[in-house]
């Protein structure tokens, strides 16, 4: 009996004392992080962040891509919103009047230009058109579920919108475009299974279970920080008011304060022990190593949750191009590359798959002769549907698949930039902008973009919950800071639990034995 005490004491002890300061900032950045949109207006200034979080040449996914409008009229857009400069890239003037302030509801993954001059912007937050009378960006009402939309595409009078779940369709009409929504059909051969990663995800973020699943995990948040606390209460409180509890009266108020903070960290602990042991083993397996063991792991979606949906394409769609040579629409989705007709939206898998990494694609444009620039974490490839060769474009090789690598390539490509006089660039996440094939060097960054465009909120809490914020600290170990994390909050939350009911057992015998 006391060698499992003494066990149950000193698993939940010490690991719980360094853990609870760790878990206090994991359940503040949680809460924030399962609202985005809540929080999307709030910057934090780069300059109070750890370097590579500066601007420097363009990086941090600050461009994506570029619309040519005349020779000295160029559109460039990305994390740092939508700016239209002339042909020398070198000064710049913002277009994002009419979207909210915040970098996040300015985070722009496409701009398209249809024939009759019609502006589309595809958001993190919604899709806009451009109202050339009043110079303003005006957003539509489509899809408040999903407000995510990725690509805007266009073929003739018609103009079509993708989110992450469907396609939109419309008369290009601006602004006063009406749009139809339409649900892509599943392709030959479908099952209805998602990915252990997004089940994993959607678990530990309560999302599974819709916005009272978030609200609960919010709830566990609060739960966790009460603990943390009160846990750090009474490891230093006792020793403290033990040496001052006969001097003052303050003394004697902490005691009180000591009791019931244990009071309550033993109940609260052992009601909501188990929920705690899935939400950080869950959390454990969203962070590298563990989540290379689940990453192309397929499961039944759980029966009634926010996974079993009876759109085959819910969350999975990336990215759109319409090839007028085959008259067919090139569909990028989470499940590869897919081509479908333009009639019946029946898309069909693509024999030859461009390279993409599991983070999604980032660049999808056309090259020439049918073929498509790829650009993913993976690299940047020179794509042709029907040719088996695909070429590494930055380094001019035949590509070879290799199994069992890791996720990023030789370059992390985040965008790419093509000029009036067709020099290429290639954006990559870490290093900015780069030259293609030794061409002139693209210029800097502007002061006034440099001024105006921090880190969201939502992106600052997520870079200290994976713990990538300490990197310049911990070297390539912070990836170790989930997983152990993980693993020591189960074993505390387990010990504790034990513990409690050890003690409680033995009171309940005591009480007994003496009624």
């Amino acid at each position: 009996m006391n060698y499992w005490l003494n066990l149950y004491k000193k698993l939940h002890r010490w690991p719980g004392l360094i853990l609870s300061f760790i878990l206090l900032y994991f359940g503040i950045t949680g809460i924030v992080m399962n609202h985005r949109e809540l929080f999307a207006g709030i910057d934090i200034q780069r300059k109070y962040m750890p370097e590579v979080y500066s601007y420097k040449n363009w990086n941090n996914a600050a461009l994506k891509g570029n619309l040519i409008i005349s020779n000295d009229s160029i559109i460039v857009y990305g994390n740092i919103g939508i700016w239209v400069t002339d042909s020398t890239f070198k000064n710049y003037r913002p277009l994002h009047v009419g979207f909210p302030q915040g970098s996040d509801y300015r985070k722009v993954f496409d701009i398209h230009r249809t024939p009759n001059g019609d502006l589309y912007a595809a958001s993190l937050f919604g899709l806009y058109a451009y109202d050339t009378v009043q110079k303003v960006w005006k957003k539509f009402d489509l899809s408040p579920d999903m407000p995510r939309f990725v690509a805007v595409e266009s073929i003739g009078d018609s103009v079509f919108a993708l989110n992450r779940s469907y396609l939109f369709k419309g008369k290009s009409e601006g602004c006063y475009t009406r749009f139809e929504r339409i649900e892509i059909n599943a392709p030959v051969g479908y099952q209805n299974d998602v990915g252990m990663f997004e089940t994993m995800w959607q678990i530990h973020s309560g999302e599974i279970f819709g916005l009272p699943g978030q609200l609960f995990v919010d709830f566990l948040g609060l739960i966790t920080i009460f603990l943390s606390t009160t846990g750090i209460i009474y490891f230093f409180f006792p020793g403290w008011i033990k040496r001052r509890k006969n001097r003052n009266k303050t003394a004697k108020k902490l005691v009180s304060v000591n009791k019931w903070s244990l009071k309550w960290h033993n109940k609260t602990g052992a009601w909501f022990f188990a929920f705690l042991v899935i939400l950080f083993f869950t959390g454990m397996f969203l962070r590298p190593p563990l989540l290379i063991t689940i990453a192309n792991t397929r499961v039944t979606p759980l029966k009634f949750s926010h996974l079993d949906q009876p759109n085959p394409w819910y969350d999975k769609l990336r990215d759109l191009h319409y090839d007028p040579d085959r008259q067919v629409f090139l569909l990028s989705t989470s499940e590869g590359m897919f081509y479908m007709n333009k009639k019946n939206y029946q898309p069909q898998f693509m024999n030859i798959q461009p390279p993409v990494s599991v983070m999604g694609i980032n660049t999808f444009e056309p090259y020439r002769d049918g073929a498509y620039l790829i650009g993913s974490f993976s690299g940047l490839f020179l794509w042709h549907p029907s040719f088996p060769e695909i070429i590494n474009y930055p380094l001019g090789t035949v590509y070879k698949e290799q199994t069992g690598s890791r996720p990023i390539g030789d370059f992390k490509v985040s965008g790419f930039i093509k000029d009036t006089q067709g020099n290429e660039y290639m954006v990559d996440y870490d290093q900015g902008i780069l030259p293609l094939y030794h061409q002139k060097s693209f210029p800097k960054m502007p002061q006034n973009i440099l001024g105006e465009c921090g880190i969201s909120l939502w992106n600052f809490s997520l870079e200290v919950h994976t713990g990538r914020i300490f990197q310049n600290i911990l070297g390539i170990f912070y990836i170790l800071l989930v997983p152990l994390s993980g693993m020591a909050g189960i074993v505390v939350v387990i010990s504790g639990y034990l513990l409690w009911r050890k003690k409680y057992k033995t009171k309940n015998k005591n009480r007994i034995a003496n009624a």
